[in-house]
């Protein structure tokens, strides 16, 4: 059974990483969530073989926008797809909460729990995400969501959309009232604007959603005006005390009475049947809307009950969104070509004859792997089935046996890179095959090098993947360290930036000016922007906080490096007698060894190492501001163990963690409070062997209280 966990955790690493590092999402929303939903089941029957997973979201923000930092973050959705999701999901919120139990409880503030709870359901609008902020019921500004911290202003052209308020309808207004909500554009307004398009020879857009975001990421309003823009409000940022508000559906109603439009489609639900034949009355209709929607939106109606819930990465675990089924068309397979990813993983890609599916057109599949290839015989010249849901790379669904040539021939993969010519190596607990190079492999190089600048790492403004792409082939940027010594170079350059096409004086000088500015970084950034395999932002947010500087990780990092060399043949096993520090980097809850072994491995690599020796000489590495809210607690480490009575451990790690403890997945003898339930097992056994504290439910209740 641990063979398996494993290949699927390898899988969905392989995935995580081509949708949020690579921007070129494998498989679809629906495949994907199948397989979180399967790995969640090995979870819960057995919990010893896992770790936290890693979650990213949000989409890049223009440069040529001022950005705006969200007060509250703006979150995305985890996804759902069918009626067992759905029901999996108000079971996980029921779990957290408590509502599972036969009896009703009492939660840590002394409120009664209930036995059930509202579901507030709302259509789900594809379009683009806003924020708008209102002061004393004046609009001040508005922007897109961004990455999910940092946002687009785009205050002006909000204005112009018309019946969006640019003031609150309220004779005592909020001091601070901030809406959340997606501008889109009309079907017929859509069409209209592609006719006048085509009539100027200007840019013809692929669909509604495309067209909103365009039209209202402009600098000139007057542009935004002319585009017929519309809204939907549905949820809000930060606001102030003096609003008052306790649930989705009575929010939904102050909307409208401050003069915001929300969607009339909304309904209260209370039980999953009701959800699903609202579901599905909504997606049989969905067509004869006049805008586009992809799914619908289910919220825990309680605020209250929203504020306990929380958020498991960057996902509310007090909302789900339903999403419709994809949309399918058959179109032919021109060639199968093979892509090298950052760490080196092998992933065949389709190119098709262009096929419009849902208002897109559509040129390329993801064939996911050898095995996927071998199993559904897909082949060169092959009639397939494509299916495209949302804005993921489509996926071949079946071939059409019927009308395959008579000289088709079966797709191989290659028995060496196609880039450098290194072997190609299969992990045992791998589903993927990869390049055995490392970063000898230019491929692996340069796509690590564009992780390295992405929005999410560096952000270094006009240093983007094509730049990257342009500057690697004329040798200009070959490491991390490179890129902080371009302007220094540049004065001695034979073939210098200013005289090359697409480069001026100007241009050139904001380079080295965004470049600079990024020679101070955090600790987390940095640790996530070195292409780590398996190391997300979340993991790289968990690891500063655990190393809180720069000396501290890379200190610990070589130590542990330099012993596991000692001992190839079995390094864990020297390692988790010999090594303190070791058995509290494993143990930190998210780490295990699988991680922790790819983040040796990372170190271990004499390409890699270099490449962060050289960098750091570039850098001033920001250490961790670290959380002061209990001085009783602050950096402490805990672990749960057992079942809990009062709430599910889940709800007491969140808890935990706001108060500043670490929360940790494995005991050792730094660990600082074990916290035991019922049916405690081996973990009590090694805390009292360790002569730790340890406390019950009771005692750990009385000491956060």
């Amino acid at each position: 059974m641990l063979d398996k966990i494993k290949k699927l955790k390898a899988e969905i690493a392989l995935h995580d990483e081509a949708y949020h590092q690579m921007d070129a999402p494998l498989i679809s929303d629906a495949t994907y969530d199948e397989l979180r939903k399967k790995l969640e089941k090995y979870r819960q029957d057995f919990p010893n073989f896992f770790d936290k997973s890693d979650d990213a979201v949000g989409s890049k923000t223009l440069d040529i926008f001022s950005k705006i930092k969200h007060a509250k973050p703006m979150m995305s959705l985890s996804n759902g797809f069918s009626r067992e999701d759905i029901s999996d999901f108000i079971d996980r919120v029921k779990r957290f909460l408590g509502l599972d139990k036969s009896e009703v409880q009492v939660d840590l503030f002394s409120h009664a729990k209930s036995s059930e709870f509202d579901l507030f359901c709302e259509t789900k609008i594809d379009g683009l995400s806003f924020s708008a902020r209102f002061e004393n019921g004046i609009l001040i500004q508005a922007a897109t969501r961004g990455d999910g911290l940092n946002g687009e202003e785009v205050t002006e052209n909000i204005k112009t959309i018309l019946g969006f308020p640019h003031k609150l309808n309220s004779k005592n207004p909020p001091k601070i009232f901030e809406i959340r909500g997606e501008i889109y554009m009309g079907k017929k307004d859509f069409e209209e604007l592609n006719l006048r398009q085509e009539e100027r020879s200007a840019k013809i857009f692929a669909n509604p959603r495309n067209a909103a975001a365009g039209s209202l990421r402009q600098l000139d309003s007057t542009i935004t005006a002319s585009r017929k823009l519309s809204y939907f409000a549905y949820g809000l940022g930060e606001t102030s005390p003096d609003f008052i508000c306790n649930s989705q559906d009575e929010l939904h109603k102050k909307l409208q009475e401050f003069g915001f439009r929300s969607e009339t489609h909304s309904k209260l639900c209370c039980n999953l049947d009701e959800v699903m034949d609202l579901y599905q009355k909504i997606c049989d209709q969905r067509y004869e809307f006049d805008y586009d929607l992809d799914g619908m939106v289910y919220k825990v109606n309680d605020f209250a009950l929203q504020e306990r819930l929380g958020f498991v990465a960057r996902s509310p675990r007090f909302a789900i969104a339903h999403k419709f089924p994809a949309e399918k068309a058959k179109t032919e397979i021109e060639n199968i070509v093979i892509q090298i990813g950052r760490t080196g993983a092998l992933t065949p890609v389709a190119n098709l004859k262009p096929v419009n599916i849902g208002g897109v057109m559509v040129s390329r599949a993801t064939l996911h792997n050898q095995d996927e290839i071998a199993r559904k015989d897909i082949r060169v010249g092959d009639v397939v089935l494509i299916q495209r849901a949302g804005d993921v790379i489509p996926q071949v669904i079946e071939v059409d046996l019927s009308k395959r040539k008579n000289d088709s021939q079966p797709f191989y993969f290659p028995e060496n890179c196609p880039i450098c010519g290194a072997g190609i190596i299969k992990n045992e607990d791998d589903v993927v095959l990869r390049c055995s190079a490392g970063l000898l492999c230019e491929a692996q190089l340069k796509e690590t090098l564009k992780h390295f600048v992405s929005k999410d790492a560096f952000d270094i403004t006009g240093l983007g993947k094509k730049q990257i792409e342009n500057f690697f082939v004329e040798g200009k940027i070959r490491n991390f360290a490179d890129i902080f010594m371009l302007e220094e170079r540049e004065k001695t350059a034979a073939d210098p930036l200013i005289k090359k096409i697409g480069w001026g004086e100007k241009s050139v000088q904001n380079l080295f000016f965004a470049i600079n500015q990024k020679r101070q970084i955090p600790l987390e950034k940095f640790i996530y922007a070195i292409g780590i395999r398996h190391v997300g932002e979340a993991t790289a947010k968990l690891l500063a906080q655990h190393f809180v500087s720069y000396g501290n990780f890379i200190n610990v990092m070589l130590t542990l490096q330099q012993a596991r060399e000692l001992s190839p043949e079995s390094p864990f096993d020297r390692l988790r007698v010999t090594s303190s520090d070791y058995q509290e980097f494993v143990a930190l809850d998210g780490i295990g060894e699988k991680m922790a072994s790819a983040i040796l491995d990372y170190f271990c690599d004499s390409r890699s190492l270099q490449m962060i020796l050289d960098l750091e000489k570039e850098l001033q590495i920001q250490d961790v501001i670290q959380k002061k809210l209990n001085s009783e607690f602050s950096g402490k480490s805990i672990i749960f163990t057992g079942s809990l009575e009062k709430m599910s451990r889940a709800e007491a790690k969140k808890i935990a963690e706001d108060l500043g403890l670490k929360v940790v997945g494995s005991i050792s003898s730094k660990t600082d409070f074990v916290v035991v339930g019922l049916d405690a097992g081996s973990k009590l056994k090694k805390a009292q062997e360790l002569n730790l504290k340890i406390l019950n439910e009771e005692e750990w209740l009385k000491l956060i209280s």
